[in-house]
């Protein structure tokens, strides 16, 4: 038992109690590549599209960062030697990309987003040079590249001329949805920087690429000329099941502990029978334990048993803990499953002791209790409107008759959804009512319509928004109302 508690204390230590990094660079030891992701990476793919907690702001951090573009190797070789720029992020950084406020007051002057990115392109490449251009302030950068169209081609063929054949100039776009909570302009800022995206690529070695959240690229954005040369590259982010547990032992055997690395990494010996590989003082793990083999199963049994009962009728830890966390779409987030997995580990610790595994099943369930939550912030971070118009429904069982979540809406919003003041974007499709109100939260994955026509949930959403199912995992207090 004392090597058991030891194993969730390393667990605990090993998996980060915050699942976002907000912009920050991510650590080198925790830096994962699954195989679907490489060619978001490359350097031709233009246009990556992702849900929240996928890695769109994670790529675009270790895509700045020089030693992180050197850690990723031969996966993906061209970005070693290219020189990348951030051209819009999280983090602000007013010398090279406007924030919010200027973007907008800018947009106000009349100034099209198209002229704001090239501004942006413009301060880009002219320092590669060290050209000297207007830089005071965006409007006058602005205001330069619009008066001397011929001075701003000459830059941007010397700028690519600079570059040997081996070498590329890459500028990165991240979190658009920062610059605006009103959709029809969202639509110019996205459709403008996609243009922008294919003015680069007349240039022979530099390219811009933009990561953007599913519901700004499902809109029209992309109703310009020759637009499909950019949808061509179009790549997204998507982990399956192998990843999120390649992601796991990756995390895991890198413990920041040594002691406790240790013993995670002996535990990995004892199944793949022999330890991961250390390069560069980070630790790797083998070929098989990246893909759905038996000895990957093998590793997360070591850790949860086999079954999340006491006989196989009630599932396998290994596919139970991924496929319960999953969104409407079948979708799992890396967030979402190490949190499942360290919450798992603590409350195995508190409740468990006694248990020969390191995670109890019980404990998994609970897992997703906590990890649900988590979802449901980060949900009501980039659409606040989700809680807003979620709230009123706690307490229902689902599957439910859709007509009985429309009650509760008209109920509590006798106006109609488009009524609602909500800060940043708010639903997409709110003047068609609350139909348009469903088919937003079907595409978010938040609701899903059965065969009968009834409104189910997903677990990782269910359980946060205190949502019941007959048999499923139980939200927090919850009082059933339908059943």
């Amino acid at each position: 038992m004392a090597d058991v508690t030891a194993l969730r204390r390393a667990i605990m230590v090993s998996l980060p109690a915050e699942t976002s990094y907000f912009g920050a660079t991510p650590d080198l030891k925790r830096l994962y590549l699954p195989p679907a992701h490489v060619k978001a990476l490359r350097l031709d793919c233009h246009l990556v599209i992702g849900t929240r907690g996928v890695g769109k702001s994670v790529w675009t951090a270790v895509l700045g960062s020089t030693e992180l573009r050197k850690a990723l190797g031969a996966s993906v070789p061209e970005l070693d030697p290219a020189e990348v720029r951030i051209g819009f992020a999280e983090p602000p950084c007013i010398d090279h990309y406007p924030d919010a406020d200027t973007f907008a007051q800018l947009l106000g002057l009349g100034i099209p987003a198209y002229d704001i990115w090239r501004s942006v392109v413009a301060r880009w490449v002219a320092g590669t040079l060290a050209a000297a251009i207007p830089c005071s302030s965006w409007s006058e950068t602005v205001a330069w590249i619009k008066a001397n169209p011929e001075a701003l081609a000459r830059l941007m063929q010397q700028a690519n001329e600079r570059l040997a054949d081996d070498k590329r100039g890459l500028i990165l776009f991240d979190a658009l949805d920062r610059l605006s909570d009103d959709w029809r302009t969202m639509d110019r800022i996205v459709r403008d920087l996609l243009r922008t995206a294919l003015w680069l690529k007349s240039y022979s070695r530099l390219s811009a690429k933009v990561f953007l959240r599913e519901d700004q690229f499902e809109r029209k954005v992309t109703d310009f000329p020759d637009a499909s040369k950019l949808l061509a590259t179009r790549a997204e982010l998507t982990w399956a099941l192998h990843d999120l547990h390649g992601l796991l032992w990756q995390t895991l055997i890198n413990a920041p502990n040594k002691q406790q690395g240790e013993r995670l990494r002996e535990l990995y010996r004892s199944v793949v029978k022999a330890l991961p590989v250390e390069s560069k003082g980070v630790w790797q793990l083998a070929g098989e334990v990246k893909k759905a083999t038996p000895t990957q199963r093998a590793l997360f049994e070591a850790l949860a048993g086999p079954w999340m009962g006491r006989d196989r009728r009630r599932g396998v830890p290994y596919i139970w803990s991924v496929g319960h966390l999953a969104d409407g779409k079948g979708r799992t987030s890396p967030r979402s499953f190490l949190a499942a997995i360290r919450q798992a580990a603590e409350d195995s610790l508190e409740r468990y002791p006694d248990h020969p595994h390191a995670l109890h099943y019980e404990s998994i369930k609970r897992g997703i209790q906590k990890a649900s939550e988590i979802r449901v912030n980060e949900m009501a971070e980039d659409y606040p409107w989700v809680r807003t118009f979620m709230s009123p429904l706690a307490g229902l069982t689902v599957p439910c008759e859709y007509a009985l979540i429309e009650q509760r809406w008209v109920h509590n919003f006798p106006d109609g959804p488009g009524a609602e003041t909500v800060k940043r974007l708010p639903p997409q499709h709110a003047e068609r009512g609350w139909d348009g109100l469903r088919q937003d939260l079907i595409r978010l994955g938040i609701f899903e319509t059965k065969k009968d026509g009834r409104i189910d949930m997903p677990d990782l959403y269910r359980v946060g928004f205190g949502l019941g199912r007959r048999g499923g995992v139980k939200p927090k207090g919850l009082t059933v109302v339908n059943s």
